[in-house]
């Protein structure tokens, strides 16, 4: 099966800057994190909490913002580098923060704390229920990755207790990747 590769066009790299198109409030979050690395797979993996999916993907594709390519030798690389950079679960659950962040530009430091809190909103309501409250009330606070950061530590304990090691760990792995 052939991977696919979106990255921005042109126009998708004026829209981030200037919104000189008027691109819908949903579909901007898209845009900025599509970046010519990330399968279609991975990219709508990433958005499916925002409510994305295939649809909004060929929108973007159909108005000239992203153009398709296939996987090439640059690509393989860097994302087989971003799988090496997620913490490995040698300990029964990994509450160390993750080794190094991958630099963003502004725009994909947006969409990603903006997937980092729907992330926290929905784990925490979900899995800690009314115990959460103050968690919630903290997640709602953050504003920077590493505001973030300083939530993953006891969010992960909080799981842990209310829904045992198991859950625990794989919510850790999901929000490394994120995190990443």
């Amino acid at each position: 099966m052939n991977k696919i590769y979106f990255d921005k066009t042109e126009k998708g790299r004026e829209e981030i800057v200037s919104r000189t198109y008027h691109l819908s409030a949903k579909l901007r979050p898209l845009l900025v994190i599509i970046d010519g690395k990330h399968t279609v797979e991975e990219l709508l993996k990433s958005v499916q909490g925002l409510g994305l999916s295939q649809v909004h993907l060929d929108n973007l594709l159909a108005e000239g913002f992203i153009a398709a390519r296939p996987a090439n030798a640059t690509a393989a690389p860097a994302t087989a580098a971003t799988s090496d950079q997620i913490p490995t679960n040698a300990n029964p659950i990994n509450l160390a923060p993750p080794k190094q962040a991958i630099p963003l530009t502004p725009e994909q430091s947006a969409a990603q704390l903006l997937m980092i809190r729907n992330f926290f909103n929905e784990n925490v309501k979900s899995n800690l229920g009314l115990r959460g409250f103050g968690m919630q009330l903290k997640v709602e606070r953050a504003e920077t990755r590493d505001d973030f950061l300083q939530l993953r530590e006891p969010f992960l304990e909080a799981v842990e207790k209310a829904k045992g090691e198991a859950l625990a760990k794989e919510l850790g792995n999901r929000l490394d990747q994120i995190l990443l």
